[in-house]
Protein backbone atom coordinates (compact mmCIF):
# COMPACT_ATOMS: atom_id res chain seq x y z
CA UNK A 1 0.00 0.00 0.00
CA UNK A 2 1.44 3.38 -1.03
CA UNK A 3 1.72 5.95 1.75
CA UNK A 4 -0.78 8.41 0.23
CA UNK A 5 -3.42 5.66 0.00
CA UNK A 6 -3.73 5.75 3.81
CA UNK A 7 -5.20 9.24 3.56
CA UNK A 8 -8.97 8.74 3.30
CA UNK A 9 -11.89 10.86 2.13
CA UNK A 10 -12.74 11.62 5.76
CA UNK A 11 -9.20 13.01 6.23
CA UNK A 12 -9.68 15.24 3.19
CA UNK A 13 -13.00 16.48 4.60
CA UNK A 14 -11.18 17.40 7.82
CA UNK A 15 -8.41 19.17 5.87
CA UNK A 16 -10.80 21.27 3.81
CA UNK A 17 -13.01 21.84 6.84
CA UNK A 18 -10.10 23.23 8.85
CA UNK A 19 -8.92 25.41 5.97
CA UNK A 20 -12.48 26.69 5.54
CA UNK A 21 -12.70 27.43 9.27
CA UNK A 22 -9.38 29.29 9.19
CA UNK A 23 -10.50 31.27 6.15
CA UNK A 24 -13.80 32.16 7.86
CA UNK A 25 -12.03 33.28 11.05
CA UNK A 26 -9.60 35.39 9.00
CA UNK A 27 -12.53 36.94 7.15
CA UNK A 28 -14.40 37.73 10.37
CA UNK A 29 -11.33 39.29 12.01
CA UNK A 30 -10.19 41.30 9.01
CA UNK A 31 -11.62 44.62 10.21
CA UNK A 32 -11.86 47.56 7.84
CA UNK A 33 -9.60 47.63 4.79
CA UNK A 34 -9.92 51.22 3.62
CA UNK A 35 -6.25 52.25 3.68
CA UNK A 36 -2.82 50.71 3.32
CA UNK A 37 -2.30 51.25 7.08
CA UNK A 38 -5.30 48.98 7.66
CA UNK A 39 -4.02 46.45 5.10
CA UNK A 40 -0.33 46.37 6.10
CA UNK A 41 -0.37 47.31 9.82
CA UNK A 42 -3.82 46.19 11.00
CA UNK A 43 -4.62 49.82 11.80
CA UNK A 44 -1.92 49.68 14.53
CA UNK A 45 -4.52 48.22 16.87
CA UNK A 46 -3.56 44.56 17.32
CA UNK A 47 -3.23 43.20 20.90
CA UNK A 48 0.35 42.30 21.76
CA UNK A 49 -0.61 38.75 22.81
CA UNK A 50 -1.93 38.00 19.30
CA UNK A 51 1.12 39.60 17.70
CA UNK A 52 3.41 37.48 19.90
CA UNK A 53 1.55 34.30 18.92
CA UNK A 54 1.82 35.30 15.26
CA UNK A 55 5.58 35.79 15.59
CA UNK A 56 5.92 32.32 17.13
CA UNK A 57 3.77 30.69 14.42
CA UNK A 58 5.80 32.36 11.68
CA UNK A 59 9.10 31.35 13.29
CA UNK A 60 8.05 27.73 13.90
CA UNK A 61 6.10 27.13 10.68
CA UNK A 62 6.29 23.86 8.78
CA UNK A 63 10.10 23.99 8.72
CA UNK A 64 10.29 23.25 12.44
CA UNK A 65 7.23 20.97 12.47
CA UNK A 66 8.64 18.73 9.74
CA UNK A 67 12.33 19.57 9.39
CA UNK A 68 13.34 19.31 13.06
CA UNK A 69 11.94 15.76 13.58
CA UNK A 70 13.61 14.73 10.32
CA UNK A 71 16.91 16.22 11.46
CA UNK A 72 16.81 14.35 14.80
CA UNK A 73 15.66 11.13 13.11
CA UNK A 74 18.84 11.08 11.01
CA UNK A 75 21.48 8.72 12.41
CA UNK A 76 23.70 11.45 13.92
CA UNK A 77 20.85 13.82 14.79
CA UNK A 78 20.47 15.10 18.37
CA UNK A 79 19.24 18.04 20.46
CA UNK A 80 22.23 20.36 19.90
CA UNK A 81 20.04 22.50 17.62
CA UNK A 82 18.30 23.74 20.80
CA UNK A 83 21.49 25.59 21.79
CA UNK A 84 20.56 28.20 19.19
CA UNK A 85 17.66 29.19 21.45
CA UNK A 86 20.19 31.04 23.64
CA UNK A 87 21.15 33.42 20.86
CA UNK A 88 17.51 33.75 19.83
CA UNK A 89 16.35 34.91 23.29
CA UNK A 90 19.29 37.33 23.63
CA UNK A 91 18.42 38.90 20.28
CA UNK A 92 14.71 39.32 21.12
CA UNK A 93 15.54 41.21 24.31
CA UNK A 94 17.88 43.53 22.39
CA UNK A 95 15.28 44.09 19.68
CA UNK A 96 12.60 44.79 22.29
CA UNK A 97 14.61 47.39 24.18
CA UNK A 98 16.61 49.09 21.42
CA UNK A 99 15.12 48.51 17.97
CA UNK A 100 11.44 48.98 18.85
CA UNK A 101 12.12 52.34 20.49
CA UNK A 102 13.54 53.95 17.34
CA UNK A 103 10.84 52.44 15.12
CA UNK A 104 8.03 54.05 17.11
CA UNK A 105 9.60 57.52 17.16
CA UNK A 106 8.07 58.32 13.76
CA UNK A 107 5.33 57.14 11.37
CA UNK A 108 7.01 54.39 9.33
CA UNK A 109 5.88 51.12 7.82
CA UNK A 110 9.14 49.13 7.78
CA UNK A 111 12.76 49.17 9.01
CA UNK A 112 13.73 50.22 5.49
CA UNK A 113 11.74 53.44 5.87
CA UNK A 114 13.86 54.10 8.97
CA UNK A 115 17.07 53.43 7.03
CA UNK A 116 15.91 55.76 4.27
CA UNK A 117 15.15 58.54 6.73
CA UNK A 118 18.62 58.22 8.27
CA UNK A 119 20.82 57.48 5.27
CA UNK A 120 18.85 58.43 2.17
CA UNK A 121 16.63 56.82 -0.45
CA UNK A 122 19.53 54.84 -1.99
CA UNK A 123 20.08 52.87 1.22
CA UNK A 124 16.33 52.27 1.56
CA UNK A 125 16.25 50.83 -1.96
CA UNK A 126 19.32 48.72 -1.30
CA UNK A 127 17.81 47.33 1.94
CA UNK A 128 14.52 46.55 0.19
CA UNK A 129 16.30 44.67 -2.59
CA UNK A 130 18.42 42.70 -0.09
CA UNK A 131 15.28 41.86 1.92
CA UNK A 132 13.45 40.73 -1.23
CA UNK A 133 16.31 38.43 -2.25
CA UNK A 134 16.47 36.90 1.22
CA UNK A 135 12.70 36.45 1.32
CA UNK A 136 12.61 34.67 -2.01
CA UNK A 137 15.37 32.28 -0.91
CA UNK A 138 14.14 31.68 2.65
CA UNK A 139 10.40 31.54 2.04
CA UNK A 140 10.80 29.20 -0.93
CA UNK A 141 11.93 26.59 1.60
CA UNK A 142 8.72 27.04 3.62
CA UNK A 143 6.68 26.42 0.48
CA UNK A 144 8.72 23.25 -0.13
CA UNK A 145 7.94 21.98 3.39
CA UNK A 146 4.19 22.22 2.88
CA UNK A 147 4.51 20.78 -0.62
CA UNK A 148 6.40 17.84 0.86
CA UNK A 149 3.53 17.08 3.25
CA UNK A 150 0.98 17.51 0.45
CA UNK A 151 2.99 15.14 -1.76
CA UNK A 152 2.92 12.47 0.97
CA UNK A 153 -0.89 12.47 1.19
CA UNK A 154 -1.69 12.95 -2.51
CA UNK A 155 1.16 11.41 -4.49
CA UNK A 156 1.14 14.53 -6.72
CA UNK A 157 4.24 16.00 -8.28
CA UNK A 158 6.07 18.64 -6.26
CA UNK A 159 5.31 21.48 -8.66
CA UNK A 160 1.56 20.76 -8.48
CA UNK A 161 1.65 20.88 -4.67
CA UNK A 162 3.56 24.18 -4.75
CA UNK A 163 1.01 25.88 -7.02
CA UNK A 164 -1.88 24.80 -4.77
CA UNK A 165 -0.19 26.25 -1.68
CA UNK A 166 0.76 29.46 -3.50
CA UNK A 167 -2.84 29.98 -4.63
CA UNK A 168 -4.20 29.58 -1.09
CA UNK A 169 -1.60 32.03 0.28
CA UNK A 170 -2.53 34.69 -2.27
CA UNK A 171 -6.23 34.38 -1.44
CA UNK A 172 -5.62 34.58 2.34
CA UNK A 173 -3.45 37.68 1.98
CA UNK A 174 -5.89 39.47 -0.32
CA UNK A 175 -8.78 38.63 1.99
CA UNK A 176 -7.79 40.74 4.96
CA UNK A 177 -4.18 41.94 5.07
CA UNK A 178 -2.21 41.77 8.33
CA UNK A 179 -5.26 41.36 10.58
CA UNK A 180 -6.12 38.10 8.82
CA UNK A 181 -2.47 37.04 8.79
CA UNK A 182 -2.05 37.57 12.54
CA UNK A 183 -5.29 35.93 13.68
CA UNK A 184 -4.84 32.89 11.43
CA UNK A 185 -1.27 32.62 12.75
CA UNK A 186 -2.66 32.45 16.29
CA UNK A 187 -4.81 29.49 15.24
CA UNK A 188 -1.78 27.71 13.74
CA UNK A 189 0.22 28.32 16.94
CA UNK A 190 -2.51 26.67 19.03
CA UNK A 191 -2.90 23.70 16.68
CA UNK A 192 0.88 23.24 16.37
CA UNK A 193 1.19 23.01 20.14
CA UNK A 194 -1.71 20.58 20.50
CA UNK A 195 -0.57 18.52 17.50
CA UNK A 196 3.03 18.28 18.69
CA UNK A 197 2.03 17.19 22.20
CA UNK A 198 -0.47 14.69 20.86
CA UNK A 199 2.10 13.20 18.45
CA UNK A 200 4.76 12.84 21.15
CA UNK A 201 2.49 11.08 23.64
CA UNK A 202 0.92 8.93 20.93
CA UNK A 203 4.28 7.67 19.64
CA UNK A 204 5.62 6.91 23.12
CA UNK A 205 2.38 5.18 24.15
CA UNK A 206 2.78 2.76 21.21
CA UNK A 207 6.31 1.75 22.26
CA UNK A 208 6.71 -1.30 24.48
CA UNK A 209 8.04 0.00 27.77
CA UNK A 210 6.83 3.54 27.05
CA UNK A 211 9.01 6.35 28.33
CA UNK A 212 11.64 3.98 29.75
CA UNK A 213 12.28 2.43 26.32
CA UNK A 214 12.17 5.87 24.71
CA UNK A 215 14.86 7.09 27.10
CA UNK A 216 16.97 3.94 26.76
CA UNK A 217 17.09 3.71 22.94
CA UNK A 218 17.15 7.45 22.37
CA UNK A 219 20.00 7.94 24.81
CA UNK A 220 22.26 5.25 23.35
CA UNK A 221 25.33 6.22 21.32
CA UNK A 222 24.56 5.73 17.63
CA UNK A 223 26.66 3.50 15.41
CA UNK A 224 27.72 6.21 12.95
CA UNK A 225 27.67 9.17 15.32
CA UNK A 226 29.26 10.49 18.47
CA UNK A 227 26.14 11.32 20.47
CA UNK A 228 22.86 9.97 21.74
CA UNK A 229 19.66 11.72 20.70
CA UNK A 230 19.35 13.71 23.94
CA UNK A 231 22.78 15.32 23.76
CA UNK A 232 22.18 19.05 24.22
CA UNK A 233 25.51 20.86 24.57
CA UNK A 234 28.36 20.73 22.09
CA UNK A 235 31.58 22.55 22.96
CA UNK A 236 33.28 21.67 19.65
CA UNK A 237 35.46 24.47 18.32
CA UNK A 238 35.69 23.17 14.74
CA UNK A 239 34.60 26.06 12.47
CA UNK A 240 32.70 23.69 10.15
CA UNK A 241 30.30 22.48 12.88
CA UNK A 242 27.11 24.52 13.16
CA UNK A 243 25.16 23.39 16.22
CA UNK A 244 27.68 24.33 18.92
CA UNK A 245 27.48 26.50 22.02
CA UNK A 246 29.91 29.01 20.52
CA UNK A 247 27.81 29.48 17.40
CA UNK A 248 24.72 29.88 19.61
CA UNK A 249 26.30 32.63 21.72
CA UNK A 250 28.44 34.46 19.16
CA UNK A 251 26.74 34.03 15.77
CA UNK A 252 23.05 33.26 16.30
CA UNK A 253 22.28 36.63 17.98
CA UNK A 254 23.23 38.32 14.68
CA UNK A 255 20.80 36.05 12.83
CA UNK A 256 17.94 36.83 15.16
CA UNK A 257 18.65 40.55 15.49
CA UNK A 258 18.02 40.61 11.77
CA UNK A 259 15.14 38.12 11.76
CA UNK A 260 13.10 39.83 14.50
CA UNK A 261 14.26 43.43 14.27
CA UNK A 262 15.15 44.15 10.64
CA UNK A 263 13.46 41.55 8.44
CA UNK A 264 10.04 42.95 7.53
CA UNK A 265 8.43 39.51 7.92
CA UNK A 266 8.54 39.87 11.74
CA UNK A 267 9.12 43.61 12.06
CA UNK A 268 5.79 44.26 10.31
CA UNK A 269 4.04 42.49 13.16
CA UNK A 270 5.63 44.80 15.72
CA UNK A 271 4.38 47.80 13.74
CA UNK A 272 0.83 46.43 14.19
CA UNK A 273 0.92 47.00 17.96
CA UNK A 274 -0.68 50.03 19.64
CA UNK A 275 2.56 51.31 21.20
CA UNK A 276 6.29 50.66 21.57
CA UNK A 277 5.65 49.12 25.00
CA UNK A 278 3.24 46.55 23.59
CA UNK A 279 5.56 45.79 20.67
CA UNK A 280 8.35 45.16 23.19
CA UNK A 281 6.15 42.69 25.10
CA UNK A 282 5.20 40.92 21.86
CA UNK A 283 8.75 40.29 20.71
CA UNK A 284 10.19 39.32 24.12
CA UNK A 285 7.30 37.00 25.05
CA UNK A 286 7.64 35.26 21.69
CA UNK A 287 10.72 33.58 23.25
CA UNK A 288 8.38 30.93 24.68
CA UNK A 289 8.22 29.54 21.16
CA UNK A 290 11.51 27.78 21.94
CA UNK A 291 9.50 25.25 23.94
CA UNK A 292 7.81 24.24 20.68
CA UNK A 293 11.25 23.63 19.19
CA UNK A 294 12.07 21.37 22.16
CA UNK A 295 8.75 19.59 21.65
CA UNK A 296 9.54 18.82 18.01
CA UNK A 297 13.03 17.62 18.95
CA UNK A 298 11.38 15.14 21.33
CA UNK A 299 9.02 14.07 18.53
CA UNK A 300 12.03 13.42 16.29
CA UNK A 301 13.69 11.27 18.94
CA UNK A 302 10.43 9.38 19.49
CA UNK A 303 10.14 8.70 15.75
CA UNK A 304 13.70 7.36 15.76
CA UNK A 305 12.81 4.93 18.56
CA UNK A 306 9.52 3.99 16.89
CA UNK A 307 11.09 3.06 13.56
CA UNK A 308 13.95 1.23 15.28
CA UNK A 309 11.37 -1.06 16.84
CA UNK A 310 8.86 -1.11 13.96
CA UNK A 311 10.66 -1.30 10.64
CA UNK A 312 9.16 0.94 7.94
CA UNK A 313 7.41 -0.64 4.98
CA UNK A 314 9.17 -0.63 1.57
CA UNK A 315 7.11 2.36 0.39
CA UNK A 316 7.87 4.25 3.61
CA UNK A 317 11.57 3.42 3.42
CA UNK A 318 11.66 4.64 -0.18
CA UNK A 319 10.45 8.05 1.00
CA UNK A 320 12.90 8.08 3.93
CA UNK A 321 15.76 7.34 1.54
CA UNK A 322 14.78 10.38 -0.53
CA UNK A 323 14.78 12.67 2.51
CA UNK A 324 14.40 12.29 6.28
CA UNK A 325 11.95 15.22 6.11
CA UNK A 326 9.34 12.68 4.95
CA UNK A 327 9.46 10.81 8.28
CA UNK A 328 6.96 12.82 10.35
CA UNK A 329 4.35 13.35 7.58
CA UNK A 330 4.61 9.63 6.76
CA UNK A 331 4.08 8.62 10.39
CA UNK A 332 1.09 10.95 10.65
CA UNK A 333 -0.46 9.56 7.47
CA UNK A 334 0.08 5.86 8.20
CA UNK A 335 -0.32 5.66 11.98
CA UNK A 336 -2.80 8.19 13.36
CA UNK A 337 -6.55 7.42 13.30
CA UNK A 338 -8.71 8.62 10.43
CA UNK A 339 -9.69 12.26 10.90
CA UNK A 340 -6.96 13.04 13.41
CA UNK A 341 -4.29 12.60 10.73
CA UNK A 342 -6.29 14.97 8.52
CA UNK A 343 -6.29 17.61 11.27
CA UNK A 344 -2.50 17.50 11.77
CA UNK A 345 -1.78 17.56 8.03
CA UNK A 346 -4.20 20.51 7.74
CA UNK A 347 -2.18 22.32 10.41
CA UNK A 348 0.99 21.84 8.38
CA UNK A 349 -0.70 23.20 5.24
CA UNK A 350 -2.24 26.12 7.09
CA UNK A 351 1.03 27.00 8.82
CA UNK A 352 2.90 27.07 5.54
CA UNK A 353 0.18 29.13 3.92
CA UNK A 354 0.12 31.59 6.85
CA UNK A 355 3.91 31.94 6.66
CA UNK A 356 3.66 32.55 2.94
CA UNK A 357 0.86 35.10 3.22
CA UNK A 358 2.97 36.91 5.84
CA UNK A 359 5.85 37.33 3.44
CA UNK A 360 3.51 38.28 0.59
CA UNK A 361 2.18 41.14 2.72
CA UNK A 362 5.74 42.19 3.64
CA UNK A 363 7.04 42.04 0.07
CA UNK A 364 4.02 43.92 -1.24
CA UNK A 365 4.49 46.70 1.32
CA UNK A 366 8.24 47.12 0.78
CA UNK A 367 7.88 47.03 -3.02
CA UNK A 368 5.18 49.70 -2.90
CA UNK A 369 7.39 51.81 -0.61
CA UNK A 370 10.17 51.74 -3.23
CA UNK A 371 8.05 54.00 -5.41
CA UNK A 372 5.59 55.66 -3.02
CA UNK A 373 6.24 56.79 0.57
CA UNK A 374 3.21 55.36 2.43
CA UNK A 375 3.53 57.77 5.38
CA UNK A 376 3.18 60.86 3.17
CA UNK A 377 1.30 59.55 0.11
CA UNK A 378 -2.21 60.29 1.38
CA UNK A 379 -1.16 63.70 2.72
CA UNK A 380 0.13 64.54 -0.75
CA UNK A 381 -3.15 63.69 -2.44
CA UNK A 382 -2.74 60.01 -3.29
CA UNK A 383 -6.04 58.14 -3.38
CA UNK A 384 -6.07 55.52 -0.55
CA UNK A 385 -8.19 53.17 -2.68
CA UNK A 386 -5.63 53.36 -5.51
CA UNK A 387 -2.74 52.55 -3.14
CA UNK A 388 -4.69 49.62 -1.71
CA UNK A 389 -5.45 48.29 -5.19
CA UNK A 390 -1.77 48.47 -6.21
CA UNK A 391 -0.83 46.64 -2.99
CA UNK A 392 -3.21 43.80 -3.86
CA UNK A 393 -1.76 43.50 -7.37
CA UNK A 394 1.72 43.24 -5.86
CA UNK A 395 0.55 40.40 -3.59
CA UNK A 396 -0.48 38.37 -6.64
CA UNK A 397 2.77 39.11 -8.49
CA UNK A 398 4.93 38.11 -5.52
CA UNK A 399 2.84 34.96 -4.94
CA UNK A 400 3.58 33.80 -8.47
CA UNK A 401 7.28 34.68 -8.18
CA UNK A 402 7.70 32.81 -4.88
CA UNK A 403 5.94 29.72 -6.23
CA UNK A 404 8.20 29.68 -9.30
CA UNK A 405 11.29 30.09 -7.11
CA UNK A 406 10.16 27.21 -4.86
CA UNK A 407 9.82 24.97 -7.92
CA UNK A 408 13.32 25.94 -9.06
CA UNK A 409 14.80 25.38 -5.58
CA UNK A 410 13.24 21.91 -5.41
CA UNK A 411 14.95 21.00 -8.69
CA UNK A 412 18.36 22.07 -7.39
CA UNK A 413 18.38 21.43 -3.61
CA UNK A 414 19.28 17.72 -3.63
CA UNK A 415 18.98 15.73 -0.38
CA UNK A 416 19.35 18.56 2.15
CA UNK A 417 17.40 18.76 5.42
CA UNK A 418 14.79 21.54 5.36
CA UNK A 419 16.08 23.22 8.55
CA UNK A 420 19.62 23.43 7.21
CA UNK A 421 18.34 24.59 3.83
CA UNK A 422 16.18 27.32 5.39
CA UNK A 423 19.01 28.79 7.46
CA UNK A 424 21.43 28.38 4.57
CA UNK A 425 19.24 30.29 2.14
CA UNK A 426 18.92 33.34 4.42
CA UNK A 427 22.66 33.32 5.15
CA UNK A 428 23.24 35.32 1.98
CA UNK A 429 21.35 38.39 3.18
CA UNK A 430 21.17 38.23 7.01
CA UNK A 431 24.52 39.92 7.68
CA UNK A 432 24.27 42.63 4.99
CA UNK A 433 20.73 43.63 6.03
CA UNK A 434 21.67 43.89 9.71
CA UNK A 435 24.78 45.85 8.73
CA UNK A 436 22.60 48.37 6.87
CA UNK A 437 20.36 48.82 9.91
CA UNK A 438 23.31 49.32 12.28
CA UNK A 439 24.72 51.92 9.88
CA UNK A 440 21.42 53.80 10.08
CA UNK A 441 21.28 53.44 13.87
CA UNK A 442 24.82 54.87 14.23
CA UNK A 443 24.32 57.65 11.67
CA UNK A 444 24.17 60.32 14.40
CA UNK A 445 27.73 59.38 15.38
CA UNK A 446 29.22 58.63 12.00
CA UNK A 447 27.39 58.65 8.69
CA UNK A 448 27.98 55.70 6.36
CA UNK A 449 28.48 55.99 2.62
CA UNK A 450 25.70 54.48 0.48
CA UNK A 451 28.32 53.45 -2.06
CA UNK A 452 30.40 51.79 0.64
CA UNK A 453 27.39 49.92 2.03
CA UNK A 454 26.57 48.66 -1.46
CA UNK A 455 30.13 47.39 -1.95
CA UNK A 456 30.03 45.76 1.49
CA UNK A 457 26.78 43.94 0.60
CA UNK A 458 28.26 42.62 -2.66
CA UNK A 459 31.42 41.38 -0.92
CA UNK A 460 29.34 39.75 1.83
CA UNK A 461 27.03 37.87 -0.55
CA UNK A 462 30.04 36.67 -2.55
CA UNK A 463 31.70 35.38 0.64
CA UNK A 464 28.59 33.34 1.54
CA UNK A 465 28.52 31.95 -2.00
CA UNK A 466 32.03 30.62 -1.45
CA UNK A 467 31.25 29.11 1.97
CA UNK A 468 27.83 27.61 1.20
CA UNK A 469 28.04 24.49 -0.96
CA UNK A 470 24.76 25.23 -2.77
CA UNK A 471 26.42 26.96 -5.71
CA UNK A 472 28.87 24.09 -6.27
CA UNK A 473 26.12 21.44 -6.18
CA UNK A 474 23.99 23.48 -8.57
CA UNK A 475 26.87 23.86 -11.03
CA UNK A 476 27.57 20.12 -10.85
CA UNK A 477 23.85 19.29 -11.34
CA UNK A 478 23.78 21.55 -14.39
CA UNK A 479 27.02 19.99 -15.73
CA UNK A 480 28.77 23.36 -15.65
CA UNK A 481 31.68 21.97 -13.65
CA UNK A 482 32.94 18.62 -12.35
CA UNK A 483 34.18 17.60 -8.92
CA UNK A 484 37.69 17.25 -10.33
CA UNK A 485 37.53 20.84 -11.56
CA UNK A 486 36.50 22.01 -8.08
CA UNK A 487 39.43 20.19 -6.51
CA UNK A 488 41.81 22.06 -8.80
CA UNK A 489 40.78 25.38 -7.17
CA UNK A 490 42.79 25.09 -3.97
CA UNK A 491 41.64 28.50 -2.70
CA UNK A 492 37.99 27.49 -2.38
CA UNK A 493 36.91 27.05 1.31
CA UNK A 494 35.49 23.56 0.71
CA UNK A 495 36.59 19.96 0.86
CA UNK A 496 35.40 16.93 -1.09
CA UNK A 497 34.89 13.72 0.91
CA UNK A 498 33.02 10.46 0.52
CA UNK A 499 29.99 12.29 2.01
CA UNK A 500 30.11 14.91 -0.73
CA UNK A 501 31.13 18.56 -0.85
CA UNK A 502 31.56 20.01 2.65
CA UNK A 503 32.35 23.58 3.79
CA UNK A 504 35.53 24.34 5.71
CA UNK A 505 33.68 27.08 7.65
CA UNK A 506 30.03 26.75 8.66
CA UNK A 507 27.78 29.37 7.10
CA UNK A 508 26.52 30.49 10.56
CA UNK A 509 29.80 32.35 11.10
CA UNK A 510 28.98 34.43 8.04
CA UNK A 511 26.15 36.18 9.92
CA UNK A 512 28.46 38.28 12.15
CA UNK A 513 31.29 38.44 9.61
CA UNK A 514 29.18 39.80 6.74
CA UNK A 515 27.35 42.19 9.07
CA UNK A 516 30.64 43.74 10.17
CA UNK A 517 32.00 43.80 6.60
CA UNK A 518 28.93 45.71 5.37
CA UNK A 519 29.05 48.16 8.28
CA UNK A 520 32.81 48.62 7.97
CA UNK A 521 32.67 49.24 4.22
CA UNK A 522 30.07 51.95 4.82
CA UNK A 523 32.44 53.72 7.22
CA UNK A 524 35.54 53.32 5.04
CA UNK A 525 34.23 55.07 1.94
CA UNK A 526 33.89 58.85 2.11
CA UNK A 527 30.41 60.37 2.23
CA UNK A 528 29.86 62.76 -0.68
CA UNK A 529 27.32 65.57 -0.86
CA UNK A 530 24.95 63.61 -3.12
CA UNK A 531 25.91 60.14 -1.95
CA UNK A 532 24.02 57.46 -3.88
CA UNK A 533 24.54 54.00 -5.32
Amino acid sequence: MEVHEHFTQIDWIVVFGYLALTTWVGHMMRGKQGTIQDFFLGGRSMPWQAVSGSIIATEISGVTFIGVPGMVFALTGNFTYLQWALGSVIARVLVGYFFVKVYYEQEIYSPYDYMGNRLGISVKRLATIIFSIGSILGQSVRVLVAALALKVVTGWEFYQCIWVIGAFAIVWTLMGGMRTVIWTDVMQFALFTIGGLMALFWIVSQIDGGWATFKEIGGNVQEAGDYGKFTLLDFTTDPDVGFTLWVAILAVPFLNLNSFGVDQLNAQRMFCCKSAGEARKAIIWSSIGQFLTLLMLLVGAALFVHYNINQPSPSEQALFDQSKDYVFPTWITTTLPVGLRGLIIAAIFAAAISSLDSILAALSQTTLALFIDPSSAVKNGKNPAFLLRVSRYLVVVWGIILSLCAIGLDELRGNINMVDLAFGMIAYTTGPLLGLFLAALLAHRRRSSARGLFIGCIISIFMVLLVRVDIYKIMINLNWISVDNLLSYKWLPIEVTASGILPVVHYAWMWPVTCLITLGAGFLFPVKKHDSI
